[in-house]
């Protein structure tokens, strides 16, 4: 479904999410829409490995190295300065990019099975509550998801926590 630009919604850490192929400019434009959110917020990558973030990413430094090492894998996403290769579609407007690599075990299995990163938002339109069952995808987005891969959320209570990786300033609490 990913491969062919489709949408799926999926268990995370906290909520439903909402995701496509990063890669492809159609599928995360459909997201944006079906979501009602600009393009210029940029959005999360989730991943099971930071090696499939690379691509999105500039090298970083030892330091800062350790410190994703010390939250990841786990509830925990990070802005990290985006690499030229980053579609500005999936970083927005920013020169960061928001990314994650998660230890849901089903986020792991997705990512793995497809082979690499995907887009990672709540599965809901901007502004309202995200979904935390498969019932609530359908109830809050309709016949607009193509796939919604069932399972149990990750038991934290809120989205993560974003941080900056190069200021460590929190941008949104957990």
């Amino acid at each position: 479904m990913l491969h062919a630009g489709g949408l799926i919604a999926y268990p995370t850490e906290a909520v439903y999410g909402l995701g496509c192929d990063p890669m492809n400019p159609g599928a995360v434009e459909r997201l944006l829409r079906l979501k009602r959110r600009p393009w210029q917020k940029g959005v999360i990558l989730i991943a099971a490995s930071i090696e499939q973030l690379q691509p999105y990413i500039q090298p970083i430094t030892s330091s800062h190295q350790s410190r994703l090492d010390a939250t990841w894998p786990g509830p925990n996403t990070w802005l990290i300065p985006a690499s030229d290769a980053c579609p500005e579609w999936v970083r927005g407007s920013h020169t960061t990019v928001a990314v994650r690599v998660s230890a849901h075990p089903l986020v792991q299995k997705l990512c793995n099975a497809f082979g690499g990163a995907i887009v990672s938002t709540s599965a809901n339109h901007a502004g309202r509550p995200p979904a935390r069952s498969p019932l609530q995808v359908q109830q809050r987005l309709g016949g607009e998801v193509d796939y919604c891969l069932r399972g149990e959320l990750g038991g934290q209570a809120n989205p993560t926590a974003i941080r900056d990786l190069l200021t460590d300033q929190l941008l949104r609490p957990a």
